[in-house]
């Protein structure tokens, strides 16, 4: 028998003289152009079609804008969604599920304050029947009342039990904290609000809202651009409005101030949620603020995470990350900390902010984010999936391929000055404010002697 010797990955990482030396990184180049096709249709839909032959399928993405400030508009938004792809003139449920599956596809739409949103997808040969079951849908949809009925029932329970939830709980209280009566801070109806919806409204809601114009279609595939494009325009001829799709009104920008402590009796953990007005991903120092907040708590290697996680034990995970509108940007903060820790949380996060302001990122520390920042970028959009999701979350925001392609360079080329001013000027303990969910009869009298946190 021959015996075989393995050695350790820090045995081969060494040698007699010390740790190898690792080989420098190389530059960053710009990304290929795919073949694609960015043009609005006669109807006032804009279609973008990416060549992309990874596999032979395709993925669709719809994004409608679809706001409204009625008070039962997010109920009626929610059961069309549900509904949509249930039945029209010529196909019940089972016959779009049969058609779609006859091509290896699937189908699903789902809303939110800002949008109503269709995803799908298939084999690419079968693009043309994918694109016929979302035509039918979006011109055809009857809303039978059994399945509104069904649908709404449905929903209900959904609604009952995601408020039963502390993450939502938190979301609900943050939303409400930071825009108020906006129609943005509602994401989820009322549970009762959802058996005042009748059949004729979502019907109505779908004449009136479910539009082309302003609207963005997203093919992502192994498809010919210029092809798919046409079929397109073909099958879609018929979806006609003379009405745009309704935008969000501009949110107001964030006030910082005092972070409210909503009481949730008897809760052993605590939700800290904290949030601070920042900028597009059109503005020109977007990049180096990128940066600046994975330094802080937007990958694992980040300080707050170093931090309140493996240094300190109080959280099993925290991070900062960005939402994005279609004209600004925030930024959050999220933790969920046992309720004896949650005080003590709370101050190292804000300490953590300031000494990103006070103490900026190292040459190393920005070198770490970038290389993060532009990886993930690209791993991300190297799936057909994921770089139809990408184009449809930046079309959503009036940006194309372009800036896609174009990211990577000016992440790379951000400096470690530029990072420490967006860090000034956006990580500034005072620029944030926020909620903490948890039990105020345990928080309040420690939160009380560190100052800045109020009992809503």
């Amino acid at each position: 028998m021959t015996s075989v010797s393995y050695r350790t990955a820090e045995q081969i990482g060494h040698t007699e003289q010390g740790p190898r030396p690792l080989p420098p990184l190389g530059e960053q180049t710009a990304a290929t152009q795919p073949s694609l096709v960015d043009t609005v249709l006669p109807n006032g839909l804009r279609v973008v079609a990416v060549r992309k032959e990874s596999v032979p399928i395709v993925e669709l993405r719809l994004r409608i804008p679809f706001a409204g400030a009625e008070r039962l508009h997010a109920a009626r938004a929610e059961v069309l969604a549900n509904v949509l792809l249930t039945g029209t003139e010529r196909r019940d449920r089972a016959q779009f599920d049969t058609d779609l599956a006859a091509v290896g596809g699937d189908m699903s739409a789902v809303v939110d304050p800002e949008r109503l949103s269709v995803g799908g997808s298939a084999l690419a040969s079968g693009l043309d029947v994918l694109l016929d079951v979302l035509g039918d849908a979006l011109t055809g949809a009857v809303y039978r009342n059994e399945e509104v009925a069904r649908e709404s029932e449905r929903l209900v329970e959904r609604i009952t039990m995601a408020r039963s939830q502390p993450s939502v709980i938190a979301r609900e209280a943050l939303q409400k904290h930071r825009y108020g009566d906006h129609p943005y801070a509602k994401e989820m109806p009322e549970a009762a609000e959802i058996g005042e919806v009748t059949p004729e409204q979502v019907r109505a809601l779908h004449k009136a809202a479910v539009v082309p114009r302003g609207s963005l279609l997203v093919l992502v595939g192994d498809i010919d651009p210029d092809a798919a494009v046409s079929t397109v325009g073909s099958v879609l001829s018929g979806w006609q409005s003379d009405a745009s799709a309704s935008v969000l009104p501009t949110l107001p920008e964030l006030t910082p101030g005092d972070v409210q402590l909503i009481h949730r009796a008897g809760a052993v953990q605590s939700q800290l949620r904290l949030s601070a007005q920042t900028v597009p991903r059109t503005d020109p120092g977007y990049a180096a603020l990128q940066v600046a907040n994975l330094v802080f708590g937007g990958y694992f290697s980040s300080r707050l995470v170093e931090n309140i996680r493996e240094d300190k034990g109080y959280t099993y995970g925290a991070h900062s990350y960005f939402e994005f509108t279609k004209d600004t940007a925030t930024v959050l903060v999220e933790a969920d900390t046992a309720s004896g820790v949650t005080p003590a949380a709370f101050w190292e996060t804000r300490y953590e902010l300031g000494r990103l302001v006070v103490s900026p990122p190292s040459e190393s520390e920005v070198d770490n984010a970038k290389q993060y920042a532009i990886g993930s970028l690209l791993t991300s959009t190297s799936s057909q999936a994921g770089l139809c999701a990408t184009l449809a979350a930046l079309g959503a925001v009036g940006l194309s391929y372009d800036w896609l392609r174009d990211q990577p360079l000016r992440l790379a080329a951000v400096t470690v000055e530029q990072v420490a001013e967006a860090a000034r000027k956006f990580f500034a303990p005072s620029r944030f404010t926020g909620i903490v969910v948890g039990d105020a009869d345990v928080l309040a009298p420690e939160f009380r002697a560190l100052g800045g946190v109020v009992l809503s």
